[in-house]
């Protein structure tokens, strides 16, 4: 019988995934990706990917982390990145208007 790897939290599993993690970035890094990071990689995976999955063991985990669209994950963190600039517009023209 198999003994099945339990993971305390969250954290510990992101932990214990890092170095396939630090794989993929370097292969988007090879793409010319440079705003990627490795919890963006784990983001995309969680909302995109993992969102309505259970019980995934490490090894599945592991297998979506280096078989992701690089493609994919470049326009999911271009997507955050142009949401959070829209907001930063949005506050700064309401305080440009308060003047």
């Amino acid at each position: 019988m198999e003994d099945k790897i339990e993971f305390k939290d969250l954290k510990e599993l992101y932990n214990r995934s890092k170095p396939a993690l630090y794989s993929k970035l370097k292969e988007i890094r090879r793409l010319n990706f440079n705003f990627v990071t490795e919890k963006d990689i784990w983001n995309y995976l969680v909302d995109n990917v993992w969102n309505n999955k259970v019980n995934l063991e490490l090894h599945e985990l592991i297998s979506d982390i280096l078989n992701a669209d690089n493609y994919k994950i470049n326009d999911y963190v271009m997507q955050k990145i142009d949401k959070l600039k829209t907001e930063a517009d949005k506050k700064e023209n309401k305080k440009n208007n308060k003047k």
